[in-house]
């Protein structure tokens, strides 16, 4: 059994290899649909290319699955297949029809998918949530079944949290993945979007995003404010009646000296008479 199959078969389902007793039919490409749970959104376009000369020269080797939507065909596995083969003007598709429900065919497509390579940061933590909402599990629960790292998982998932511009900064692969992360401990979406652009318009690798946003949190830390005395009223009194005494000696010229303390459980007031004027 392979990785895929085994996959679909833990997201409730069996997305098995094209068998013998499967029929291939010829679809016209203007009648399929994309999936709408496919978390690839950027499609390389010179990829694509490569893909329409091998398409050319032998065919389409592997038939794309499709299911059945009204009078039209839902893809489910091979879209990159299907743009490539309308990239050379094929009107027909070899593909096998599929009965699926919702949640099996949207399990397939998002899995597929994350079996390729070169899918960025964020289409991966798109699929991830999808799954999640799909079969109602728990990160924990999703990174079993994709037997990954919950970290892994929870990492990927924090990046949704990012503002939109940092996320399509990841799509278009400006930024990578640990850039992204490093943009996550900064506060303000405000702040995220001014490093975004600093990263991209000065090339700046991870450590040197990482050292721009130490600074900055550097800056942003309060400067501690003296501490407020709250007192109780009868100790008010008593250390209001002090400073008073205090202020009346001042004005005799005597420069006493007088330091205050606010301990927990004492007021202090230190003063210095000196015996030379």
């Amino acid at each position: 059994m392979g990785m895929r199959d085994q996959l679909s078969r833990l997201f409730g389902g069996s997305d098995k290899e094209v068998s013998g007793t499967e029929e291939v039919r010829q679809i016209p490409v203007n009648l399929i649909e994309p999936n709408r749970f496919q978390p690839r959104t950027v499609f390389d376009d010179e990829r694509i290319d490569e893909l329409s000369q091998t398409i050319r020269t032998h065919g389409i080797i592997q038939p794309i699955v499709v299911r059945k939507n009204g009078s039209a065909y839902e893809l489910i596995a091979g879209e990159r297949r299907w743009r490539a083969a309308i990239k050379i003007g094929m009107t027909t598709i070899p593909a096998i029809v599929r009965e699926l429900n919702d949640t099996h065919a949207a399990s397939i497509a998002l899995i597929e998918n994350l079996q390729r390579e070169n899918l960025t940061a964020i289409e991966e933590a798109v699929a991830y949530q999808q799954l999640i909402e799909l079969h109602g599990l728990t990160q924990e629960s999703l990174a079993q079944r994709l037997g990954k790292a919950q970290s892994t998982v929870a990492n990927k998932l924090r990046l949704l949290n990012l503002p939109q511009e940092v996320q399509d900064a990841l799509l278009s692969r400006e930024i990578t993945e640990r850039h992204a992360r490093a943009l996550l401990t900064l506060s303000s979406t405000e702040l995220q979007l001014k490093v975004l652009a600093e990263i991209i318009e000065k090339q700046w690798n991870v450590k040197q995003t990482e050292n721009r946003i130490e600074q900055l949190l550097e800056k942003s830390k309060p400067t501690p404010q003296p501490r407020k005395v709250s007192l109780a009223r009868d100790v008010r009194l008593a250390v209001n009646t002090i400073r008073q005494s205090l202020d009346m000696i001042h004005k005799t010229g005597l420069s006493v000296v007088t330091e205050e303390e606010d301990h927990e459980e004492y007021y202090q007031f230190v003063i210095r008479v000196p015996k030379n004027k």
